[in-house]
């Protein structure tokens, strides 16, 4: 493998890296996934690039910020991702350990393997991390589903968003609401581009497998017949009025229904501390709450589609029930996906104990409603990245240069997200 490495002082060396060299000369590009909802917008722009080979040499950079088997192997079982070519191993911890062992990791493999591009996905801390690292380097960015914005800063995911837009070369957008969102931030029109929901291509081709699943009969549920509950975000696992908040909506809904909540690592951890109550619903003292470990992409899927009514902190999951037709309830006070709720099955409720319980047992009781998905969630979200990518890295030298930040204009705007 050739290494090189470039300095800070090379401010047109983006220009450099895409114009030189022979375009017939397939692209390096490196996919940089760390986290259970990655893995799900990962693969199919993989198979789109790996169908591609004369154009791209595509490799897969696992940060290992999830490394559990239940949030990380059996994803790529199931949705047919090659091993890692690349594994950081990073694991736990902090928000600035965490993402500090990424940069030094990422900073030894974009050295080694001089890549034409970096992508990123979503808004996790690896792909702050990853993208950082990339610019310093004078590598291109790519950032799949750029321009989502809560406008809550206390939000770990916002601030990776915001930064990760202010570096990347090409901004590959999933609705028209966040192109208006980096519009309004200055990002200059010619490097966004809409390429619709990438997470929804996943969802299309794996359909028809998730239907197979025995999971319902597994944990003896009837369709429609029971609500889903996932919830992992620091706002409302890792504060105690926050998941007491959580325990009185699942012990009132329970009076009525089953609930079943597939506890992420972080959720079930904080339960266990908290004791009292908590303890008890763990050990199997509410007859109706159904607890499991975190489940695979066909399961939980499954129950996603065959839910009442799912009730959620997850980003993805907005997404996912918006296109199935299933009824949201969104535990926070804010989403950075609007289109869920004007297009899709969304509604805002927070953590508010009586409106969640009030609308879910609404829903449970009312018809499904009709529904169209929203515009471009039709299953060819990755074709159209590769086709952005092909554009980006073998079109001309002007409309690269264009497109592409320098490095003191990259610096200038992590300076002023510090202002």
């Amino acid at each position: 493998m050739k290494s090189s490495r470039l300095s800070l002082a090379d401010s047109n060396r983006i220009n450099i890296r895409t114009t030189e060299g022979n375009n017939s000369t397939p692209k390096t590009v490196i996919l940089v996934a760390g986290a259970r909802p990655n893995f799900v917008k990962l693969a199919p722009l993989y198979s789109a690039l790996a169908s591609r080979s004369n154009k791209f040499n595509t490799l897969i950079m696992h940060t290992g910020q999830h490394y559990d088997s239940k949030m990380s192997d059996i994803f790529f079982t199931e949705l047919g991702i090659p091993n890692p070519h690349i594994h950081l191993g990073v694991g736990s911890g902090s928000h600035a350990e965490q993402t500090a062992k990424v940069m030094i990791e990422c900073d030894k493999v974009f050295t080694e393997e001089s890549p034409d591009m970096v992508v990123v996905f979503g808004d996790i801390n690896s792909t702050l991390a990853a993208s950082v690292t990339a610019a310093k380097r004078g590598i291109a960015v790519a950032h799949v589903e750029a321009g989502l914005r809560s406008f809550d800063r206390t939000m770990p995911e916002e601030l990776n968003r915001l930064v990760t837009d202010c570096l990347a070369d090409l901004l590959l957008t999933p609705s028209k609401d966040a192109d208006r969102n980096l519009e309004r931030e200055g990002v200059p029109r010619e490097r966004i581009e809409l390429v619709g929901n990438i997470m929804i291509d996943t969802l299309v081709k794996f359909l028809p497998s998730a239907d197979k699943s025995n999971i319902l009969e597994t944990l003896d549920l009837q369709p429609q017949k029971y609500a889903l509950l996932t919830m992992h975000r620091p706002g409302n696992v890792d504060d105690q009025a926050g998941l007491d908040s959580v325990l009185d909506i699942i012990e009132q809904i329970a009076q009525d229904y089953k609930v079943v909540f597939p506890a992420h690592p972080r959720t079930r951890k904080n339960l266990v501390a908290c004791g009292g109550r908590a303890k008890r619903f763990m050990e199997g003292g509410l007859e109706n709450l159904v607890m499991t470990e975190p489940l695979g992409y066909f399961d939980f899927l499954k129950l996603q589609k065959e839910s009442g009514v799912t009730l959620t902190d997850s980003g993805g999951v907005q997404e996912e029930t918006s296109f199935l037709g299933v009824p949201c309830l969104t535990l926070r006070p804010n989403t950075e996906r609007p289109i869920t709720i004007t297009h899709g099955t969304n509604h805002l409720i927070g953590l508010n104990v009586a409106s969640a319980v009030e609308h879910a047992r609404r829903f449970m009781q009312e018809p499904r409603v009709a529904h169209q998905a929203p515009p471009l969630w039709d299953g060819h979200t990755a074709e159209r990245i590769a086709d952005s990518l092909e554009r980006f890295l073998f079109g001309t030298g002007r409309e690269r240069e264009h497109r592409a930040l320098t490095v003191a204009a990259r610096e200038e705007a992590l300076k002023a997200l510090t202002v």
